[in-house]
């Protein structure tokens, strides 16, 4: 069978589109999977989305890691989904979509490439040892550091993401450094099991920690530089809850083509 995929990437995040409204992809095979995802004998990506029809949504996003598994919230893949239904002609400006975590609301931009994508309210944040440890969507682990540039950060995002505590489920890791402007953030992602450019729900959970670190509260707007560019978090914090969290930055289409599966 034939199909027609899409690529986009979100700060350098990058991810396989595939318009699934018709059910012609049977996506539950993991070696297809990972298959797709492998940067050498696939297409390649950080992961791969379907665009799916669901009752009561615009689309449903379904989600699946570069090892072909089912994953968590990608908040950038998410605003690459919302840049994609935009393409196909599915919204406009707005949308409401439902993705594994529960439902989203987004805003595009009217050239297509800058999207905001509401992300879930946060409630807790606890602590392990000298980081922060807290769900955006996905689970993260965050920990401030000097010298972030030079950090290995595979190695020792490796080390966190397969420690006692968090070998079994798998935790994303995220190194953070403040900057004149906001902060840095390199991240090792679990199921892609290396660095990633970007992470959504990595830089998500860092400038809700790094607020709750630095005792702010009302409306806070927080810029942050990862390796693939740029993004920005804005949310609502009263001291006990996170509300009205938006992730936006950049959502491009790279290329599309067909691939014989």
């Amino acid at each position: 069978m034939k199909i027609h995929f899409y690529k986009y990437q979100g700060a350098g995040n990058d991810f396989i589109l595939i318009d699934n409204r018709e059910n012609k992809v049977n996506h539950t095979d993991p070696k297809l999977i990972a298959h797709l995802c492998d940067r050498r004998f696939g297409i390649g990506g950080d992961g791969i989305m379907f665009l799916q029809n669901r009752e009561g949504y615009d689309f449903e996003m379904v989600y699946y890691n570069a090892d072909g598994q089912p994953s968590s919230m990608c908040g950038n893949g998410g605003r690459c989904i919302v840049a994609f239904a935009k393409h196909l002609g599915i919204i406009d400006s707005e949308c409401n979509f439902l993705a594994v975590d529960g439902p989203h609301y987004a805003k595009i931009s009217a050239s297509g490439d800058w999207v905001s994508l509401q992300m879930i309210d946060v409630n807790e944040i606890t602590s392990d040892g000298d980081a922060y440890v807290l769900d955006t969507g996905s689970p993260h682990y965050i920990k401030l550091v000097e010298g972030l540039k030079e950090k290995n950060v595979y190695q020792d995002g490796y080390n966190i993401r397969n420690n006692d505590t968090y070998k079994a489920k798998g935790i994303n890791v995220n190194f953070v450094e403040p900057t004149p402007e906001g902060y840095f953030v390199r991240t090792f992602e679990r199921g892609v099991e290396d660095e990633t450019y970007a992470c959504g729900t990595g830089v998500t959970a860092v400038a809700l920690a790094m607020a709750k670190h630095t005792h702010q509260k009302g409306h806070i707007d927080t810029p942050i530089k990862v390796l693939g560019g740029d993004l920005n978090i804005r949310f609502n914090y009263d001291g006990d809850i996170f509300k009205e969290i938006f992730l936006e930055g950049p959502a491009v289409r790279v290329f599309e083509g067909d691939l014989e599966i």
